[in-house]
Parts: C-alpha cells; structure tokens; sequence
C-alpha cells in the first residue's frame, strides 16, 4: 500500500509507531516494575527451576521479556514498513 501523499504516509507510519511504542512499553513496564517489584510476593508462592518466580523476575526474567519485546518491535515494524512501501532494498 503506497500512498500518494508523502504527508499521510509519514502521519500513518509515526501514528502505527507510536501505538505499537505505548502497547510493549506498558507490557515493558508491566513486566520490569509489576513482575520483578510490586507483586513480588504473591510470585514467590510459585518457582521457576529451584527459583521464586518473583526473584526469578528480578533477577533474569525481565531481560529475557525485554529480549522478546525487542524482536517484537523490530518485526512489527518490518511488516508495518512493507505494508507501506518503505522497506529498504535487500543488498
């Protein structure tokens, strides 16, 4: 889908950028703060390999969600450039 107006293209490139950007830092957030800080408690009842899932999170668990979300980012963001014709020519 290529857009005649180079305007409308950058609006709807940056507006797809900017929800996908809030929708993984709230689950970013969520994850770093709320998995490895406020409900630490209530994940400590559960282990994860010999570990409390809440220290689990704490210590590893967040990075390896941040990893994910990173992969996430850049594939939503190929697509969402391919969709829009912007895709850079492979070499």
């Amino acid at each position: 889908m290529q857009l005649e107006n180079p305007e409308a293209l950058r609006e709807l490139y940056w507006r797809e950028n900017r929800r996908w950007m809030l929708i993984l830092g709230a689950i970013w957030f969520l994850m770093g703060l709320g998995c490895g800080v406020l409900w630490v408690e209530p994940l400590n009842q559960l282990q994860l390999g010999g570990f409390k899932l809440g220290f689990w999170f704490a210590q590893q668990g967040a990075i390896y969600g941040f990893i994910v979300l990173i992969f996430v980012y850049a594939r939503v963001m190929a697509r969402l450039e391919k969709r829009l014709g912007l895709e850079e020519p492979q070499a």
